[in-house]
């Protein structure tokens, strides 16, 4: 490789990667500010009925409580839970229909997946929004009056809530628990702008006729859905006063192995629906290659500017470009080692390589879901600690 090319490559791969990590937030939060959507005011009618979707294995432990919070929330509509016992072999379904005379128990004798657990409770659903949620977390009292809010705008067809995640007291967890802040917001300058790229699973709400069946083996549902609303010419929104709790801290192993997940399922969607990336088609076809697939090149394209940058250390610049990377790599080596030490100069780069890695692997997870559609729901239990109060 001659050197005015190398010198070109290397540009290029800054470039682009300066563009995923600070150019297209930037972007994004300066065409919400400049351009924003608003929302158009809905004509008066009778309130929604609302349909709430919990697919759940084994969960007898909190099923009660999690269905008590969920019924003692403000609804500005009436209410059905919808629980699907996905071969589980506890009394998670006794103790489901003993908590309200508003659940209904769906029982699959075999495990076959959430996917299938919510095809299967969208099918009987009667609301005119369904409330997607896991048993993990707990909603805030008002949470669904923000949700609900926005679907007075015909145009609406999704809204995501704000998951509120315990900071991780671990110096790799700080960094990790910083992308995820920043993360949260770009979902709402994408929403104030056009659209989100995806809900957060743990709390997001569609309007039933837009949901379409999902693939047994799809790894995204809160992606995917609402994508299809998109399609369909809706808008998905991001509403940060709707929040849920989640009881687990932020801990940088259990996000390693969701963000393993996240990254296989974004390889799924790029084969599954090229439609997304096609203008014309997708309203928002530039913010899912921006927002989803450039970042699957990342741990690509460092290790590939790296190469680029040894090629070229007889250039004094490029011998400061080779210091810099390696000095950035050493401090987040010595972060994710020393975890006990939560300076910011460590954590962040422990946390931004900590999600490089499990973006590396995502690839070869994905590829490995294909002969084992479950693999990567296949976990070990995580650690809990105390949920924080709403």
């Amino acid at each position: 490789m001659s050197d005015l090319l190398a010198m070109a490559v290397f540009a290029g791969l800054v470039l682009l990667l300066a563009y995923v990590h600070v150019g297209y937030p930037v972007l994004m939060a300066l065409l919400a500010r400049k351009f924003p959507r608003s929302l158009k005011p809905g004509n008066s009618g009778p309130s929604p009925t609302f349909s709430v979707l919990l697919c759940v294995h084994n969960e007898a432990a909190r099923i009660e409580a999690r269905l008590q919070n969920l019924a003692s929330l403000t609804w500005p509509g009436p209410v059905e839970f919808i629980v699907v016992c996905d071969g589980c072999t506890d009394q998670t379904a006794d103790v489901a229909r003993k908590t309200s005379p508003l659940v209904k128990v769906l029982e699959q004798p075999m495990k076959s997946g959430k996917p299938a657990g919510l095809n299967a409770a969208a099918s009987v659903a009667t609301g005119d929004l369904l409330v997607f949620c896991d048993a993990r977390q707990t909603f805030a009292q008002n949470a669904i009056q923000h949700l609900a809010a926005p679907f007075a705008d015909l145009e609406v067809g999704a809204v995501s809530g704000s998951l509120e995640i315990a900071g991780s007291e671990a110096g790799g967890g700080q960094g990790v628990d910083l992308y995820w802040k920043l993360e949260k917001k770009l979902r709402e300058w994408e929403g104030q702008f056009n659209s989100v790229v995806g809900c957060t699973g743990a709390i997001y709400v569609l309007r039933r006729d837009l949901y379409r069946p999902l693939p047994p083996d799809t790894l995204l549902d809160d992606v995917v859905l609402p994508m299809q609303a998109v399609i369909q010419g809706k808008r998905v929104l991001f509403n940060p006063a709707a929040r849920a709790f989640d009881p687990q801290t932020l801990d940088p192993e259990v996000e390693s192995r969701r963000k393993l997940r996240t990254l296989a399922g974004n390889y799924q969607m790029l084969v599954r629906h090229p439609v997304w990336l096609i203008p014309g088609k997708c309203p928002i076809w530039w913010q899912v290659i921006s927002h989803k697939y450039l970042r699957l090149a990342v741990p690509w394209m460092l290790g590939l500017l790296l190469m680029v940058t040894v090629l070229l250390l007889r250039h004094p610049l490029f011998v400061a470009a080779f210091a810099g990377q390696v000095l950035c790599y050493a401090l987040a080596a010595a972060g994710m080692l020393f975890p006990g030490i939560k300076h910011k100069a460590l954590s962040i780069p422990a946390g931004f390589l900590l999600l490089q890695t499990a973006n590396l692997r995502a690839l070869f997870a994905w590829l490995a879901s294909l002969k084992d559609p479950n693999r990567l729901w296949r976990q070990p239990p995580a650690r809990r600690s105390p949920p924080p109060t709403p």
